[in-house]
């Protein structure tokens, strides 16, 4: 039996909050209206984790992304994630998702094309929508094929990925240059 641990963390965007195991994170909580809620959405994620200071590589992780959200471009390339659990198209849409610099964009059609799946942009789409690492995972540099913000499923929806943006300073939306062309 592993053990599972979570904690809430505040952010330039509210309470956020990671949870981990053993081989690393196994999700991350964008803010919810208050810490209560994100503690609650976190619970509810992964009931059988506990909540307790994180330890020092956790600390890591959640100084990496208070500083992204803080505006500070950080890649969080180097959170070990523990994807054992997630289906094997997902963690490929993912391990290219984590590819995008902050302050960069691309499309859902795009990372089908680098997976060589031309054609699947919808299947990204809901590869990313059920993203347990948001931010670590950045779904939110991930647009629509005519530069639009597409979905987004954390709270907040797409004001939340609009706001991740603004912080990063990525391009206007109406911009949104293609990393993979």
């Amino acid at each position: 039996m592993r053990t599972l641990s979570y904690t809430i963390f505040d952010t330039a965007l509210g309470p956020c909050g990671v949870a981990w195991g053993d081989r690393g994170l196994i999700g991350v909580q964008l803010p919810e209206s208050s810490a209560a809620h994100t503690r609650k959405r976190l619970a509810r994620r992964f009931p059988d984790a506990t909540d307790v200071a994180p330890p020092p590589e956790v600390q890591r992780v959640i100084d990496g992304i208070v500083a992204l959200l803080r505006g500070e471009k950080r890649d969080l390339l180097d959170v070990p994630l523990d994807m054992e659990e997630v289906p094997l198209f997902n963690r490929r849409v993912y391990e290219i998702a984590r590819t995008i610099l902050p302050g960069s964009t691309t499309t859902y059609g795009d990372i089908a094309v680098r997976l060589g799946r031309p054609g699947t942009a919808r299947a990204v789409g809901q590869a990313l929508g059920s993203n347990p690492f948001a931010i670590v995972v950045p779904c939110h540099r991930v647009l629509a094929a005519d530069g639009g913000m597409g979905g987004f499923s954390a709270g907040g929806g797409v004001a939340t990925k609009r706001r991740m943006l603004e912080i990063e300073q990525a391009p206007a939306v109406t911009e949104a240059p293609r990393l993979f062309e």
